[in-house]
């Protein structure tokens, strides 16, 4: 038995603007598309990024008139294809903005969204400094979204070195983990690929995570090496450090067969009880 899906990851350059990010994405979704995927991945903030100082300052609009969101449920339902919306910076309360992603359906609907749970708050040196607190409003809920294809649980970049949010979504039911991200150059060299596959290793799940890659607007540089790796952590695809596709066929009865051989889901300890 198998369970093919066709699924492929943008790679895209941080833009400072959502006309410059749609103009970035077009192309590139177009390929995809003719290229056969039926599920698509976008990375965080594709509606746009660029810094200032230590904060984000993404281009941001209300959900309800969001160009990037819109532009994206016109492509979604042209081409009949599901879209996993990475995130896009949403206006929310007293000024300051949500990091948020969506599920879109092939009608382009919104099937679901996810707001960012972990807020990118670090210090890597004197001079580099990140507080995306400072304007973003963070989630504080999981989500799971339900399609026909697959149960993708969504995750947004710093999420990645949270090893529980991604076990308690496979232990909810999700088949694929995608963390859309705009990790930064120098985290990534250190941790990108090994965090990536240590969550896929840890659930037996899918892992597709979706890069920014390249300098961002106002300071800072992401990583890009898009990525989606199997169930037992062998990486199927890496979009290297350029913009572009990158596509895998998945079998997601693979996620039954791995878990018969190392039920790791299956075998937590309840600390409460020691």
């Amino acid at each position: 038995m198998s369970r093919p899906l066709d699924i492929a990851c943008l790679q895209l350059r941080p833009m400072p603007e959502m006309d410059a990010a749609l103009d970035n994405a077009l192309p590139l979704v177009e390929k995809a598309v003719a290229g056969g995927t039926q599920m698509l991945f976008l990375p965080e903030y594709c509606g746009g990024l660029r810094s200032d100082g230590a904060a984000v300052a993404p281009p941001s609009a209300p959900q309800e008139d969001h160009p990037f969101l819109k532009r994206m449920q016109e492509i979604a339902a042209q081409n009949g294809v599901w879209i996993n919306l990475g995130s896009i910076a949403v206006d929310g309360p007293d000024g300051r903005i949500i990091n948020r992603g969506f599920m879109l359906t092939p009608e382009g609907e919104i099937a679901g969204h996810y707001d960012k749970i972990h807020l990118f708050d670090i210090q890597l040196s004197a001079d580099e400094v990140y507080r995306e607190s400072d304007r973003v409003d963070p989630g504080s809920c999981a989500v799971i979204h339900d399609t026909p294809l697959a149960r993708v649980g969504h995750t947004i970049c710093y999420d990645l070195r949270f090893a529980h949010l991604f076990r308690a979504l496979a232990q909810g039911g999700a088949e694929i983990l995608a963390c859309p991200a705009a990790f930064t150059a120098k985290t990534g060299a250190a941790h990108w690929h090994v965090l990536n596959r240590a969550r896929a290793i840890e659930t037996t799940r899918f892992v597709v995570s979706a890069a920014m890659t390249g300098p961002v607007p106002g300071g800072g540089a992401t990583y890009g090496h898009s990525l989606i790796i199997d169930p037992w952590g062998e990486v199927l695809a890496d979009g290297g450090e350029g913009p572009g596709v990158v596509a895998a066929r998945i079998d997601l009865d693979m996620i039954g067969q791995t878990e018969g051989r190392i039920p790791s889901l299956m075998n937590d300890v309840d600390f409460a009880r020691v």
